[in-house]
């Protein structure tokens, strides 16, 4: 074999396992594998995992957070207003460049899957033309898939109509949409349903920025469960944020959840930006406004976390650590039972795969070998210590590598480092 990583623990539970590596895919996982490799680790107990993978981002703007100033409300609305003044100040060097930046924190984070959103408002398609290229330089290390997405609305937007079908033209992957952004309730509508029929036409994925406000009465994701339905796209189709859930009675969810069901919506939230940017306008007691993740994951939606920004017009932080958005949607969605924490991995390893459609994706033989050593023992430890990714592969092919984190101590008595696990 090529590589063999020995007793690693898995994020089902199982422990002690070997993972035999040949040709860039997995084709042993055993206890005790009598087989010899070219390279052998033993990990030791450590959490070996399938890479994370972003279910919602905007690459077009990452790493632009000052420019030309920042957000000083917080607000949804001014971000998006913030980024109209951005775009003309856009050349396809600068987004490139942060692009690939980004990608390289993606990759050193475990991260190798990303569904970025890109703006395709501008008559030029710059940021299309740009993240096309950034998909084609990554594909090696990274998969990267775009959604044409009409930031400034569908309808809304003069050109936008013919501008997303050029950019489809293109080659980008997935039809989005911001139906809340409409000039009204019935055009929001509207485009839901002239979105999917593109996506049914095409033989696409839909991946809508849907119902991304406190008003509970924003509710395109009914059109999106209907429209999914009628056009048979079922397993297809993702509503991202949903945040107006947060906010809508219980009566009319109870009859909202099955339909999405019935329908095999996604369901991506975005705890880190939701968290910032709803309840704005609340004084106290202030909304959280996530979706509602525990009933959405009990009624056996696909249910996957999504990163959304970094250092961007809408959030001034972030990193590229998945950890870090499981950690804030446990908090968040009050997600704290054991087996709740570990759905809350499923949702940034697991879950946005299946949106995603990654083929060849998880830990079995015959997968790709593409998998990540956490310097923790078990799924729950990784989000409570958002650690180091000791080792990442793509292939089989070691990409990426951290140094364990240990802090020395100078005490009386006490070991002499630390490392933050706990010892049973």
């Amino acid at each position: 074999m090529d590589l063999i990583l020995r007793r690693a623990n898995l994020p089902d539970g199982r422990k002690g396992l070997d993972i035999g590596i040949e040709a860039g895919r997995i084709v042993a996982l055993e206890t005790n594998l009598p087989a010899t490799a070219a390279q052998e680790i033993d990990v030791s107990g450590r959490l070996v995992s399938p890479p994370f993978v972003d279910a919602h981002f905007h690459m077009d703007a990452t790493l632009s957070y000052g420019i030309p100033r920042v957000n000083q409300s917080g607000t949804l609305l001014e971000g998006i207003a913030l980024w109209g003044e951005l775009k003309p100040l856009l050349t396809p060097e600068a987004v490139i460049e942060r692009a690939l930046a980004y990608c390289d924190w993606a990759v050193a984070r475990g991260i190798l899957a990303i569904r970025t959103h890109v703006d395709i408002c501008d008559p030029s398609l710059l940021a299309v033309r740009a993240l096309l290229e950034v998909k084609h330089k990554v594909a090696p290390y990274l998969d990267l898939q775009l959604v044409a997405f009409p930031q400034d609305g569908y309808y809304r937007s003069p050109g936008a109509v013919d501008l997303l079908e050029k950019a489809l033209d293109l080659g980008v992957d997935v039809v989005g949409g911001i139906p809340h952004f409409e000039r009204t309730m019935a055009e929001g509508a509207a485009s839901v349903r002239a979105l999917c029929e593109i996506a049914a036409a095409r033989g696409l994925r839909v991946d809508l920025h849907c119902d991304e406000t406190d008003d509970p009465l924003s509710r395109h994701v009914e059109t999106l469960a209907y429209e999914t339905q009628r056009l048979g796209l079922q397993g297809r189709v993702a509503g991202s944020h949903l945040t107006s859930m947060h906010s809508m009675d219980n009566y009319y969810v109870s009859k909202l959840i099955p339909l999405m069901a019935e329908a095999e919506l996604g369901v991506i939230s975005n705890p880190l930006i939701n968290m910032v940017i709803q309840g704005r306008h609340d004084t106290y007691p202030k909304r959280r406004g996530l979706t509602r993740v525990p009933e959405l994951m009990a009624a056996g939606l696909t249910v996957a976390f999504g990163h959304d920004c970094v250092m961007d017009p809408w959030y001034p932080l972030g990193s590229g650590n998945m950890l870090e958005v499981a950690h804030m949607g446990i908090h968040a969605a009050q997600l704290t039972g054991y087996e709740q924490m570990r759905q809350c991995f499923l949702a940034v390893t697991e879950n946005p795969a299946r949106i995603l459609g990654l083929e060849g994706y998880g830990l079995q033989p015959g997968c790709y070998a593409d998998v990540v050593v956490l310097q923790a023992a078990d799924p729950v430890e990784a989000i409570r210590l958002k650690p180091a990714c000791l080792y990442v592969f793509r292939r089989g092919q070691l990409i990426a590598q951290t140094p364990p984190v240990v802090s020395q101590l100078n005490l009386p008595n006490r070991p002499s480092e630390v490392d933050f696990t706990r010892k049973l």
